[in-house]
């Protein structure tokens, strides 16, 4: 009986492999009325995007319908690469009671919270996202969870909790001292073999990339500005161990101060930018470095300064004093030719509200296509995974998103995707 049984299991489990082989071999085909494939180059018209499984089989011209192909009808619409944000924060959302999450929301709590947002993230055309900065195992847990395809949302590059000096803007603050004896962030650190240790806890950890606090922050419930908080040597241990181990150094900087010291330790991207100068720019065209501007974050900080009743004094005269400036600074590193990848911080503002950043880069002087790219090309490449995604060609994970106007000429189009598709598997259809 027991060997009929096992047989019985057994003969399940092949045909439900086999059905579910067929089922990753089965073709689809899209019809795409403007298929912007490569952006930087001229849209294409009328041509067909073959899927099979998870990745892009090929794109022929014409509108082609192969036997037994399923075929999605866009022909009205313009077709692209799936979005990528390079600055979220998935677990929460800024607004009462937020900075009370260290002492009252789980990990699973935050990671439950998380999971709502990226479903809402992936409805509007984000694909990929690197998550930098909030509880790492909840973190983990929704990378995981999604990359096996128990929860909708897109794929995401993960950092963990920041790499902050001791009082710096990602540990702990606001709080009574018996409260910050308790709470202290777990990546706190002070002295390069300190910093050396925080980079290295994370990368066992499983973070694919390491953010660091390089300067003081606008919501941190401190009086501690926002220029540089760690000391060189400080930030060249952080930057070395963490190439050491094959991962890139990302840093939350505002003033000038702390984005060159940490561009001249050997960072690789700097997030807000706010207060940097021409000694920033030449240091980044340099070394390479991205810059990942949030202009959202700012825009939002500065609305919110004059309406929410939820900021503490320290929040609200540095929300008054960075967030304006912010615009100005994406308009200064785009004139000086600094590559721009797209990111919006959302956590901040509100999550599915993503794409406003392309209003605003247009806004700062960005074209449209560029602004494009911000999101596609550029950011493929910060996050490393420009041979999987950014473009629409063959081998590349089908990650694609259409909308029914041209967003060339009207960038406010990407506010309102009509279809998404990650991985071969259609999420919103309209």
């Amino acid at each position: 009986m027991l060997r009929t049984v096992a047989t019985a299991l057994a003969a399940t489990a092949l045909a439900g492999l086999a059905q579910a082989q067929d089922a990753e071999e089965a073709l689809t085909v899209i019809h795409a009325g403007w298929l912007l494939a490569v952006p930087g180059e001229a849209p294409l018209e009328q041509q067909s995007i073959l899927v099979r499984g998870e990745r892009i089989e090929g794109i022929q011209a014409g509108y082609v319908t192969p036997d037994g192909a399923t075929v999605i009808d866009l022909s009205d619409d313009y077709v692209m690469p799936g979005f990528i944000d390079s600055h979220v924060h998935l677990q929460s959302e800024l607004g009462p009671g937020r900075r009370f999450n260290t002492f009252t929301e789980s990990p699973s709590d935050l990671a439950f919270a998380g999971a709502d947002n990226a479903r809402t993230t992936l409805m509007a055309g984000f694909t990929t996202v690197q998550d930098v900065g909030g509880n790492f195992e909840a973190a983990l847990a929704l990378r995981d969870a999604v990359d096996a395809g128990f929860v909708p949302g897109p794929r995401m590059r993960v950092a963990g909790t920041a790499v902050t000096p001791t009082g710096g803007h990602a540990d702990v603050n606001g709080f009574a001292l018996d409260v910050l004896h308790q709470f202290t962030s777990p990546t706190a650190c002070n002295g390069p073999a300190q910093c050396r240790e925080a980079v290295r806890t994370l990368i066992r950890g499983g973070a694919d990339v390491i953010k660091i606090t390089a300067t003081g922050g606008v919501l941190s419930d401190t009086a501690a500005g926002v220029e540089r908080q760690f000391f060189d040597d400080e930030l060249e241990s952080i930057v070395e161990a963490a190439h050491m181990m094959g991962r890139q150094v990302t840093a939350h900087a505002h003033g000038v101060t702390g984005i060159n010291a940490f561009l001249e330790a050997g960072g690789d991207s700097i997030e807000h930018g706010t207060y940097l100068d021409t000694d920033s720019i030449r240091l980044m065209r340099r070394n390479g470095a991205y810059l990942v501007p949030t202009v959202l974050a700012g825009v939002t900080v500065a609305e919110l300064a004059e309406t929410a009743d939820f900021m503490t004094d320290n929040q609200r005269a540095k929300s008054r004093s960075v967030g304006p400036q912010m615009l100005e600074m994406a308009r200064r590193a785009h004139d000086g030719g600094v590559t721009i990848a797209f990111g919006t911080d959302s956590g901040v503002s509100r999550h599915g509200d993503n794409a406003r950043e392309f209003e605003l880069l247009v806004e700062a002087g960005l074209t449209p296509m560029e602004a494009i790219e911000t999101a596609t090309i550029h950011a493929s490449r910060h996050v490393r995974m420009d041979s999987d995604i950014g473009t629409i060609e063959t081998g590349k994970y089908a990650d694609i998103v259409a909308v029914d106007g041209n967003p060339l000429e009207n960038i406010s189009e990407l506010r309102d995707v009509d279809f998404v598709m990650k991985n071969g598997t259609v999420y919103l259809s309209e």
